[in-house]
């Protein structure tokens, strides 16, 4: 398993094999997505956001874009 050591100043430099297996090269970036059991997971940013699909496993449940834009409206009134 590769491995990478974080320096003082936060930065960390991804494993030859690991930049090969995310096709990232110099300059490229990446994102840290977030999963639901806490974990990371390192995304190359290049790819297209269809490379997304799932990796967050299936929603708890559906809301339609009036209730979504219902609560934001709540909430930012809420927020002052």
């Amino acid at each position: 398993m590769p491995v990478a050591t974080l320096t003082s100043k936060g930065q960390v430099t991804i494993p030859v094999s690991v930049r090969n297996a995310l096709g990232i090269d110099t300059g490229d970036r990446i994102d840290f997505v977030q999963t639901e059991d806490g974990a990371f997971t390192i995304v190359a940013a290049t790819l297209p956001v269809t490379t997304l699909k799932g990796l967050l496993g299936k929603a708890s449940q559906t809301v339609s874009i009036d209730e979504m834009n219902e609560t934001i409206a709540r909430k930012g009134a809420s927020a002052g």
